[in-house]
């Protein structure tokens, strides 16, 4: 979260410093999945196209049980509106990193690697570190994505109480040999309980969760599980490239921010199980929601209010994730019918807006707050066929017109217009006919009016000035 924080603000013409104790960027471990929603924001900020080639599409799960099919279900991927990429793209949390890594280091920012923070002093006007090579900086705004084991929280003093569900997993990564009839899909296998699901991973690499109940086991007794869970198919790794466990904590920070100055993102304001993949995701979705205000702020004149809506947006999405994480955990080990694994599958689709990740929404209901929707429409400005999400960028806002204007709407440089005339794409929902849609730069609705009113939109833009 540190790194795109970083990534994005640098898009934004902030000048950054960011300081992380590891070597470098992560090799192997921890997250395996991007969601639909982080594959549209990494549109936004020109991720997408160097990421997704080296990823493995996934959007089926299927129920094993006693070495045979019980079921495979996907609809609720399939049944995503305005939304190209319907799937999970199963890629390891490091690809993610060195590409950051190598765009900041292009960018002029390189990571100040084996570096951290030893004290932190916040002011009215900003913040002023110490760090552990010595150096003193002082900056307006500090952001802690230091892990759930925040250093940055820990000072600040913000609650963070942990609730521990006494659930243990193993997880290993590996190239395996196999005559299981595999294919890229998540199973999950129904034993006593559901303690095993078979992961794909990028390449040739696979990955097992194994649930225990205490810390005390051995990669031995993790593969013991995984055989007896394929049989009477046969499983062997060739190669283990990570085995390690952890614990389910579920959390969320009493607070995202002290003061406005300092934030908290990613695991250092929530931490949850890994079911469901929306650790990585939400702590993503963390940094495209703050650093846009914070450009907003520094850049545009916006009112500083704007940084709280920060925590007011966010904290309720890391609180659904844990009710979603928490319930999909919780159903590995409890069942009043036995049935666990298809227990599981029927909390995915119920959760099915966070795992996804495009049930997420700021709003109140309505169209102002929700997720603007993709679709392929013929582009007025440049004459051909292109894609909302291909038009979007992070460091403007974006006036959609949904039909013919009889003046364009005066925009600050800001803001930039699309108009789509008397289109009406395939798949286009028909709330947004008719209508002037102004998108944040994190792909949320800002505002809607009357196509007749669309200049009054530009009064919804924080700052409200033409001159910003």
């Amino acid at each position: 979260m540190g790194l795109l924080s970083a990534y994005l603000a640098r898009l934004c013409g902030l000048q950054v410093v960011i300081f992380d104790r590891s070597d470098g960027p992560l090799e192997v471990g921890r997250a395996d999945a991007l969601n639909a929603r982080t594959l549209q924001l990494f549109e936004i900020a020109g991720l997408f196209g160097q990421l997704y080639p080296q990823g493995k599409p996934c959007n089926t799960s299927s129920v094993w049980a006693n070495g045979g099919f019980v079921s495979r279900q996907s609809h609720w991927w399939e049944s995503l509106e305005g939304c190209l990429h319907k799937h999970f793209l199963m890629l390891g949390q490091s690809f993610v990193e060195k590409l950051l890594d190598e765009k900041l280091s292009q960018l002029g920012c390189p990571v100040k690697r084996r570096t951290e923070i030893t004290s932190l002093q916040l002011s009215e006007t900003g913040c002023e570190v110490v760090t552990s090579a010595g150096e003193t900086i002082a900056a307006r705004y500090l952001i802690g994505a230091d892990g759930s084991r925040s250093w940055v929280r820990e000072h600040l003093e913000i609650p963070f109480s942990l609730v521990r569900p006494q659930i243990i997993w193993a997880v290993m990564d590996g190239v395996l040999e196999t005559d299981f009839p595999k294919v890229p899909e998540i199973i999950v296998f129904q034993n006593e309980t559901s303690d095993v699901a078979w992961i794909p991973r990028e390449g040739n690499l696979d990955r097992f969760y194994v649930r225990f109940d205490s810390h005390d086991f051995t990669f031995e007794q993790a593969l013991q599980k995984i055989e007896k869970a394929v049989q009477p198919h046969s499983i062997r790794f060739q190669k283990v490239v990570w085995f390690s466990q952890f614990s389910v904590k579920e959390s969320v920070a009493a607070h995202y921010s002290v003061a406005h100055r300092a934030f908290l993102a990613g695991d250092a304001c929530h931490v949850h199980s890994v079911n469901g993949g929306q650790g990585l995701n939400t702590g993503l979705a963390d940094a495209f929601n703050l650093i846009w205000k914070l450009h907003w702020v520094i850049n545009h004149g916006a009112d500083p209010a704007l940084l709280a809506t920060y925590e007011g947006e966010r904290k309720p999405v890391a609180q659904s994730v844990i009710e979603s994480s928490g319930e999909l955990v919780r159903a590995t080990k409890f069942s009043e019918q036995g049935s666990h694994a298809q227990d599981y599958v029927k909390i995915v689709e119920k959760r099915a807006g966070n795992i996804t990740g495009m049930g997420i929404g700021y709003g109140q209901g309505g169209l102002e707050g929700s997720r603007f929707h993709d679709f392929e429409f013929l582009h007025q400005g440049i004459g051909q066929l292109t894609r909302a999400y291909s038009c979007l960028s992070y460091t403007k806002f974006s006036l959609f017109l949904f039909g013919e204007v009889e003046s364009e709407p005066m925009l600050p440089d800001c803001c930039q217009g699309i108009g789509l005339g008397q289109q009406t794409p395939e798949g286009l929902t028909s709330e947004y006919l008719g209508k002037a849609i102004l998108v944040r730069p994190d792909g949320y609705i800002q505002a809607v009016a009357p196509l007749h009113q669309a200049q009054q939109l530009v009064a919804r833009l924080p700052g409200n000035s033409l001159g910003a």
